[in-house]
């Protein structure tokens, strides 16, 4: 579409800012397939000429095109429409309990290691129920080009002991790259861990003892009730919304209510299984709730760098200004599973978090460290981010778009700004144990929803990945799956 063919849009109502207008202008026209998937926008600039804006309100306009899914930025070439996919009704928002349910153990209850126990004895089934992508999509050859080049240059990395706290190089890179994420860290703050595992484990060792209450959200990661358990704690499940996080609501009423809760555990940024993302003003509230009740956050961000867009999210450690969030990131999701690095910013309990790292592994291996430090500073990982997000894009909404056509009528999406992770809701009657069940014998591997609490509320979900590029394989998988669905639905009553 040419700038000249552009017809006048409508002026905003009083009140409504002038870019919603636009962006409203420009839904319409991709809408009516004037512009088409893959079609060049008009360029910032060109934008501004044409409809007499500032900077500010034709980035505004793009961004908002972006977040409803219809444009993809390119480094150096501007926006492009993007393909649309079949849509599906959103799965709807909790709801938010006056007070949440009290604290109770969780962990490796029969549910869960049901599930595990069956599908890890599949392990040549299609995994459409992880949380990892396939090793195609990572940099393989560049990690492998700098380990022979450090390996030549150091030949010892393999048989020297490294530093407690982690290799210098490594520490100097991550801070460097969390000041872009507005997170002001020194290097000899900074603890390596193996993987976020480990320093989410660190982090509850270190707040609260056996017997003690933890804040999650719910649904939660598993795996996270599988420490909780581990380590003798208590969980108090907090509702927390498909598009918005954690309420805070519910928050503040469970701290005010209950006096034992020792810490907050948070996935702020693509929460794991919802895709959640907390907007910048909800992280900051939280955190201010957090310091009021003085309760721990430990900032669990495997996913952040995922998050489509041009401006990095920001994590909750962001607002920290007195040390309260322990902040937790990893390298295991966005880089290199392999490498099963992840790292820590203490904040007050820096002292007992280095003692417990010791006492429980340890330093970790020098070679990953100096390969990612490496891969880090070079430029090279926003090139891989770039095309990650792209491809994690693509895969997404080929996903969803067989979802809408093969699930049976009632199935419902919580659609993700990145990522790899889907959140469906089964129309009733479908149970999500039911329907691991059938799809494993069927060779296929999801990740049943009743695994994701211990209240057992979400058995009409299901958690699904989309880890590789679409093909006919998986186009396969969706439709078996859809069709089991329908079989293990209970007849509508006449």
């Amino acid at each position: 579409m040419s700038l000249s063919d552009d017809p006048p849009f409508d002026l905003p109502m009083p009140g409504e800012p002038l870019y919603e207008r636009l962006a409203e202008h420009y839904r319409r026209i991709i809408g009516a397939g004037t512009l088409a998937p893959g079609d060049r926008m008009p360029s910032v600039r060109a934008f501004m000429s044409r409809h007499g804006v500032s900077l500010s309100t034709a980035v505004q306009t793009f961004r908002r095109l972006e977040e409803a899914g219809l444009l993809s930025a390119r480094p150096r070439a501007g926006y492009f429409v993007r393909r649309p996919v079949a849509r599906l009704a959103t799965v709807r928002e909790p709801d938010v309990p006056s007070l949440p349910d009290e604290a109770r153990y969780v962990g490796l209850h029969e549910r869960v290691s049901r599930v595990i126990e069956r599908a890890s004895a599949l392990p040549n089934a299609l995994n459409l129920g992880g949380a990892t992508a396939v090793a195609a999509l990572y940099p393989t050859a560049r990690l492998q080009a700098l380990t022979t080049r450090l390996l030549r240059r150091r030949p010892t990395l393999l048989t020297e002991a490294g530093a407690d706290n982690g290799a210098p190089e490594f520490r100097q890179a991550v801070a460097r790259r969390a000041l872009s994420a507005g997170v002001v860290v020194s290097p000899d703050e900074v603890i390596v861990t193996t993987g976020g595992v480990e320093a989410v484990n660190l982090a509850l060792r270190a707040v609260a003892q056996p017997g003690d209450t933890i804040a999650i959200e719910s649904p939660a990661f598993f795996g996270l009730l599988q420490i909780l358990e581990s380590l003798g704690l208590r969980a108090l499940e907090i509702p927390t919304s498909p598009t918005t996080g954690l309420s805070l609501a519910a928050l503040d009423m469970a701290l005010s209510a209950y006096g034992n809760v020792k810490a907050l555990v948070i996935v702020p940024n693509l929460q794991n299984p919802l895709g959640s993302i907390m907007d910048d003003e909800r992280k900051a509230a939280l955190l201010r709730i957090c310091v009021r009740h003085g309760v721990a956050v430990i900032e669990d961000e495997p996913y952040r760098e995922l998050i489509e867009g041009e401006t990095p999210a920001k994590p909750v450690k962001a607002w920290d200004r007195d040390g309260s969030v322990i902040y937790c990131p990893s390298l295991n999701k966005v880089l290199a599973p392999g490498l099963r690095l992840g790292w820590m910013a203490p904040g007050k309990w820096a002292s007992r978090i280095k003692m417990l790292k010791f006492t429980q592994s340890r330093h970790n291996e020098i070679l990953p460290q100096l390969v990612a430090a490496e891969f880090i500073a070079s430029g090279a990982f926003d090139r891989h981010l770039f095309q990650f997000r792209e491809r994690l894009r693509a895969q997404r909404d080929a996903t969803a778009d067989a979802i809408a056509r093969y699930f049976p009528e009632g199935t419902r999406l919580s659609p993700a700004q990145g990522g790899l992770l889907l959140w469906l809701a089964l129309p009733e009657g479908v149970g999500s144990e039911r329907l691991f069940d059938a799809a494993l014998a069927a060779g296929i591997r999801i990740a049943p929803g009743a695994i994701f609490s211990n209240a057992g509320q979400f058995d009409s979900f299901v958690r699904l990945s989309c880890p590789r590029p679409f093909d006919r394989e998986l186009d396969d998988a969706l439709r078996r799956l859809g069709q089991l669905a329908r079989e293990i639905r209970p007849p509508s009553p006449r």
